[in-house]
C-alpha cells in the first residue's frame, strides 16, 4: 500500500467542509477552486497552491473544470523521508503559496505521468513533496532577477488571462488581444510571458484548451467532434492529432 495518496481531481461546484487527520497538499493545473480555512480564504489555482496541516477545518468549491493534484500525507509517514522533519515544519500552519513556473511546468508533468502510471503514485508523491520543500526553503532567498519575474507575473496577471480564456476557448486567439488585457505592447508581453511561464503564449493556450478537453472527454457524454468545437479546433481529425501529442493517448482511448 502506498505511504502517500495522491490523487488528480476535477474538484465539482459543490461546496464541501471537513477536516481530516493527514497534512493535504493541493496544487492545480488549470481552473480556480475557491479553498478556505480558519478565517483564510483565497483560490487554489495553476499559479497559487495550498498546504492544509492535519486535523484544520477547511472548505472549498471548485469551478467544475480544473484540474488539481491532491496529496493526502500522513503524518507518521514523513519521518520515513529524508528531510522529513523540515517537510513537517512546512504544515505548521495552514498557507496559501506562490507556484513558480518551474513547479507548474513539473506539476503538469507529474499529472500526466500519474494518469499513465497511477501505480507509481507514491514515488511521484514524494517527487513532489520534495521539490515543494525546495522551492519553499530557497523562496526567501530570491535573487533580484527573481524578483523581477514576481513583477512581471503581476504585471501579467496569469489568472485574469485564464479567465479570459476560459470564456473563449473556442475563438481564435490572437497575442494582440491578451497583451492589451495585460495592457503591454504584444512583444513585451510576449518575451515576459515566455520568461514567466517557460512557453510561449500560443503554446499556453493550447495546453489550456486540451485540459479542458480531457475534463470533457473523461467526464462529459458530449462526442469528440462537438468537444473539439468547444475548445477551438476545426476539426476532429485536428483536435485527436493535438490531444494524442500531448496526453500521448487518442481522446477515444481516454475515455
Amino acid at each position: 500500500m502506498a505511504q502517500f495518496e495522491l490523487h488528480s481531481r476535477n474538484l465539482a461546484p459543490e461546496q464541501v467542509a471537513h477536516s481530516h487527520d493527514f497534512h493535504q497538499l493541493i496544487l492545480a493545473t488549470c481552473g480556480v477552486t475557491e479553498l478556505a480555512m480558519e478565517g483564510q480564504g483565497g483560490r487554489v489555482t495553476a499559479r497559487r497552491g495550498c498546504l492544509i496541516p492535519s486535523s484544520r477545518h477547511h472548505e472549498y468549491q471548485g469551478d467544475g473544470s480544473n484540474r488539481t493534484l491532491v496529496l493526502d500525507i500522513p503524518v507518521q509517514h514523513l519521518a520515513t523521508l529524508e528531510k522529513g522533519s523540515e517537510i513537517e515544519r512546512l504544515f505548521d500552519k495552514p498557507r496559501f503559496f506562490t507556484v513558480p513556473p518551474a513547479l507548474n511546468q513539473l506539476t503538469h508533468a507529474l499529472a500526466h505521468q500519474l494518469d499513465q502510471c497511477p501505480a507509481l503514485q507514491n514515488e511521484i508523491a514524494v517527487l513532489l513533496l520534495r521539490a515543494l520543500y525546495m522551492y519553499l526553503q530557497d523562496a526567501p532567498k530570491q535573487t533580484a532577477d527573481q524578483l523581477g519575474v514576481r513583477c512581471i507575473s503581476e504585471r501579467l496577471d496569469l489568472e485574469r488571462l485564464d479567465a479570459w480564456l476560459d470564456q473563449h476557448l473556442a475563438d481564435e486567439v490572437r497575442v494582440e488581444q491578451l497583451a492589451a488585457l495585460c495592457a503591454l505592447s504584444p512583444g513585451h508581453f510576449y518575451s515576459c510571458f515566455r520568461e514567466l511561464t517557460g512557453v510561449t503564449p500560443l503554446a499556453y493556450v493550447q495546453r489550456r484548451r486540451l485540459d479542458h478537453a480531457r475534463t470533457m472527454v473523461r467526464h462529459s457524454a458530449l462526442s469528440l467532434g462537438h468537444i473539439a468545437m468547444l475548445v477551438g479546433f476545426r476539426d476532429q481529425g485536428s483536435f485527436s492529432r493535438a490531444y494524442r501529442r500531448y496526453f500521448e493517448i487518442s481522446p477515444s482511448s481516454d475515455r
